[in-house]
């Protein structure tokens, strides 16, 4: 695991997170009534996906430019923000690996969390590391590795991007 702070320079930060959640933000969000599964009718979260199943489906991937500059991915299967709103106490959601139902990359791939706001939420891996939601910090570890997001009691949202892609030294042939 790897955690980086101040990942961007601040020019780009700040015009990213003013895009993503500024006071009139650009990026639109879109409700999902389903974080962990369809059991939990008291949780949701609101997403915008910008990368899927290895394809490009939001028209605003290059305000990403700058992160994907520097974590130089040899491909990209998803990148997915989450924006989850304020709670009264924390909510710890259910640890799960991102790569899911795709085996293969769940062995090879790698993920890595962007921060866009700090706040008293944070990301749990199942070793019982905690890694803080700290404003422009970057945690990054093999997709494989068991995490959970929880919510934030102190800011109005707590909002990350999570990308999930291969790099240059994790290629293995077949």
């Amino acid at each position: 695991m790897k955690i980086e702070d101040d990942f961007l320079d601040q020019d780009d930060f700040y015009e990213l997170q003013t895009f993503m959640v500024g006071p009139e933000p650009a990026l639109p969000w879109y409700y999902n009534s389903i974080i962990d599964s369809d059991d939990d009718v008291d949780k949701f979260q609101f997403t915008h996906l910008f990368y899927t199943d290895w394809v490009p489906i939001s028209s605003l991937m290059k305000i990403l430019n700058p992160i994907l500059i520097k974590i130089d991915p040899v491909s990209l299967w998803r990148i997915k923000a989450n924006l989850l709103t304020r709670t009264s106490n924390i909510v710890e959601n259910e640890f799960h690996q991102d790569a899911g139902k795709h085996e293969k990359l769940s062995k090879q791939w790698t993920t890595a969390i962007f921060y866009m706001n700090t706040n008293n939420g944070y990301t749990e891996f199942e070793d019982g590391t905690k890694v803080e939601s700290v404003a422009n910090r970057i945690v990054i570890f093999p997709t494989n590795t068991k995490h959970r997001g929880t919510s934030c009691t102190d800011e109005r949202t707590r909002v990350v991007i999570n990308f999930n892609y291969l790099i240059k030294n994790e290629i293995v042939s077949a």
